[in-house]
């Protein structure tokens, strides 16, 4: 668990890292990579035992007989989170955002509308935009500088053609872990308006210390006929490249019109991402996930403080996740501005705001899963790319 240990991840076919030039302008020469979200951290030596035990049988077949994966995803959601699965629930994807795209085929109609709390993951615009869905953004509230739902005001945003709500929780970019509270109120909108609720958990292990995810079927089971949840081994373990995910749906309804979109797509997963998957999901997984964890928060400590120091910056306090939301809006720059300084002064690469949706506009998101020593640097960067404002 050397999360300190320098990686070379360049010329390694990495999007975060051989892609930032073509995208951000960014050379991975002397550039800092803080967009894609991916971690620059080896893979728990779990995972990777597993796919070389795999590999060395040098036969890559279908995958049968996924007893022991499907044990392993509900050992891990009953030990972790408190929440009790049926297997025959689970269904196998290539990633959530996969997941997200074909619950939109499965529960909505071309013209129909998906609820989004924005600003939140870019992909869930793209992915809505892509199956002819409108999407109807309900801003959230900052409260004491963190997110918050404002239910008084959604009502009368609705239009009528919302058949879906995609739900980031935890929230990506804010970090916001969402109470048990809040997870009701997202709820009963829900039964309010009849709409199914999607609740995409990928990050529902990465909890920074002094907090705790709940999952949407713990904090409000009333709700499990219009209710589809969604996880994933792929964020936590830094095996995104697997692209496998796990929608999970206990109503027979639901199940069905889910299983009929899967099927017609002729959608199976892959034997790799399902071996790395239940060799993460064990207590060797477990005991690397909370020393992640631990190193993320002493990540975050050190990139919030550097960032607060630059008059006109705010970087949200976090709950979860490795993804920081950036406010630049105090410095009185126009966006331009920002990111010739990011990109340019500071060679650093990052997601812009504007595609996380209405609230996103004065904000970047920075990727801080990487080790000590890079996240020091981007901040000594960012001071002297803002250096005129101290």
């Amino acid at each position: 668990m050397n999360f300190d240990e320098v990686i070379e991840r360049r010329g390694t076919h990495s999007a975060k890292w051989d892609k930032m030039e073509t995208v951000s302008g960014v050379s991975p020469d002397d550039g800092i990579p803080m967009w894609v979200a991916d971690m620059d951290f080896r893979a728990p030596d779990c995972v990777v035992d597993a796919l070389k035990s795999y590999i060395d049988g040098g036969v890559f077949g279908y995958f049968g007989d996924d007893s022991a994966y499907l044990e392993a995803i509900r050992w891990w959601q009953s030990t972790r989170h408190g929440w009790e699965i049926d297997t025959d629930a689970v269904f196998t994807t290539h990633g959530l955002v996969n997941g997200a795209g074909l619950c939109i085929e499965a529960y909505s109609e071309p013209g129909d509308a998906v609820v989004l709390f924005t600003p939140v993951y870019h992909a869930f615009h793209r992915v809505i935009a892509a199956a002819n869905r409108g999407i109807t953004q309900l801003p959230l509230a900052l409260n004491d500088g963190r997110y918050e739902m404002d239910f008084d005001a959604y009502d009368a945003m609705m239009t009528g053609k919302e058949k879906i709500i995609l739900l980031c929780s935890p929230h990506n970019p804010g970090g916001r872990v969402w109470s048990k509270a809040e997870l009701q109120q997202v709820a009963a909108f829900a039964e309010k308006h009849d709409l199914i609720l999607v609740s995409d958990e990928i990050h529902n292990d990465l909890i920074l210390p002094g907090h705790k995810h709940i999952p949407m079927a713990v904090a409000a089971p009333e709700i499990a006929h219009r209710l589809v949840m969604m996880t994933a081994t792929t964020k936590s373990f830094n095996i995104a490249g697997a692209h496998t995910g796990n929608v999970i749906i206990h109503d027979p309804k639901l199940r069905e019109r889910f299983a009929a979109v899967m099927g017609g797509l002729g959608i199976s997963p892959n034997a790799f991402g399902l071996h790395m998957a239940t060799a993460a999901l064990s207590p060797a997984g477990a005991e690397w996930i909370d020393a992640l964890c631990l190193y993320l928060d002493g990540n975050r400590k050190i990139f919030d403080a550097g960032i607060d120091a630059i008059p006109g910056v705010t970087s949200m306090p976090l709950q979860g996740t490795y993804l920081a939301w950036v406010d630049f809006s105090g410095t009185g720059m126009d966006r331009d501005e920002v990111m010739r300084r990011i990109a340019q002064d500071a060679k650093i690469a990052v997601n812009e705001g504007v595609p996380f949706g209405k609230g996103g506009e004065s904000y970047n998101r920075f990727n801080f899963a990487t080790r000590r020593a890079l996240v020091e640097e981007a901040v000594s960067r960012l001071q002297s790319a803002f250096g005129d404002l101290q």
